[in-house]
């Protein structure tokens, strides 16, 4: 039989979770280390529903893939679920060990479990280097080698070993191979999770959910840390790295939303930059200073889309890149860059005064 790092290796299978990390070195390392593994079914970003979807549909493979991984410690493998959701109740019925999920923005990501797994709070973690080699918590508190897997990611291991690395190199692009699930909402006929495969134009990913009416304007890709296209754009992207990096984007964790026509697309992009200001894990200045300081500089540029304000807003995104524990300040800024892209209407050339994100922010920003 051959060895599933082996066939993963030849699949080229890129993880599902919106980071697209090669799913090999996980398990290799995995492996290697005796990692304890924590599987992440918590669809933490805005508009996920996919890995809910492969509980409630796929289990018996789900659980077969984490076999593959964890090997004899699969009984030990913890999954990471928002507490009180379908996914929970359903992996407890199954008697799994369920790792409940504050239901938060950043309670999901990959250091947050391990902190949470670990006897911690759901806060992302410092990452000095992969915690598949173990690490030490923001307390000095050792923390044992963990590796997080996306349910997606587990259930595509599953088909590898059943069906061969050459079936699935028959989906998508030679890059970025492999089927892959995407969820699809907001003003659509048939809200729900489909399959397509990078490489396919997102316009029939649509198809697949009842097309794109003909007055809608908007559609995000990501969720809240994704991009916005114009409905033009949407009926002509392919939906894979080169045609999302056009825009500012990625394929990211596999999330469609078609913005309803008959709600003001500023106030829907507020409301969610808001949101995301107010998802701050409390630990890091970009989160705490920063974010909130965005979505008041965004509300003003909403109000007045003039040269100045789109200069201030331009100055403070440059300070997101890679600041904090965690990605999401880069997130909700390359959402907003994106919104400014799509929504703003003037040029702007003006510098104005740099905000410190490491600071509290006054009332004159």
């Amino acid at each position: 039989m051959t060895d599933i790092i082996d066939s993963l290796t030849e699949a080229g299978l890129l993880g599902r979770g919106g980071a697209a990390f090669p799913a090999v070195i996980k398990a290799k390392a995995a492996r290697e280390n005796h990692a304890g593994l924590i599987v992440n079914v918590c669809d933490g970003e805005l508009g996920a529903a996919k890995d809910g979807w492969v509980v409630a549909n796929h289990l018996p493979e789900l659980l077969d893939g984490v076999q593959l991984v964890a090997g004899r410690g699969a009984k030990r493998a913890k999954y990471a679920a928002h507490r009180g959701s379908a996914a929970a109740r359903a992996l407890k019925a199954a008697g799994l060990r369920v790792l409940e999920v504050p239901d938060r923005y950043v309670s999901s990501e990959e250091t947050s479990l391990i902190n949470l797994a670990h006897g911690g709070l759901a806060r992302p973690l410092a990452k000095r280097g992969p915690f598949v080699y173990g690490g030490r918590d923001s307390r000095g508190k050792r923390i044992r080698p963990t590796v997080v897997f996306n349910a997606e990611t587990l259930w595509r291991i599953s088909q590898i070993s059943a069906n061969g690395a050459g079936w699935f190199r028959s989906f998508g692009t030679e890059v970025e191979p492999g089927p892959r699930l995407i969820a699809v909402g907001g003003y659509v006929r048939r809200v729900g999770v489909y399959e397509a495969a990078a490489g396919t134009p997102l316009i029939e990913i649509l198809q697949m959910a009842g097309g794109l009416n003909p007055s809608v304007e908007h559609v995000g890709v990501g969720g809240l840390g994704g991009v916005l296209l114009t409905a033009d754009e949407a009926r002509t992207v392919v939906w894979d790295t080169p045609g999302m990096k056009q825009y500012g984007g990625s394929m990211g964790p596999g999330i469609v939303s078609v913005w309803n026509p008959h709600e003001d697309p500023l106030e829907f992009a507020t409301k969610m930059i808001e949101y995301g200001a107010g998802e701050s894990a409390g630990q890091c200045g970009p989160c705490m200073f920063g974010l909130p300081a965005l979505a008041r500089e965004w509300s003003r540029f909403g109000q007045n889309p003039s040269r100045e304000r789109r200069s201030q807003l331009n100055l403070l995104l440059d300070q997101f890149g890679g600041r904090g524990a965690c990605h999401h300040p880069d997130g909700v800024a390359r959402f907003v860059r994106s919104a400014m892209r799509v929504l703003g209407t003037t040029a702007a050339t003006e510098p104005t005064r740099l905000i410190n994100l490491n600071e509290g922010v006054g009332a004159n920003v």
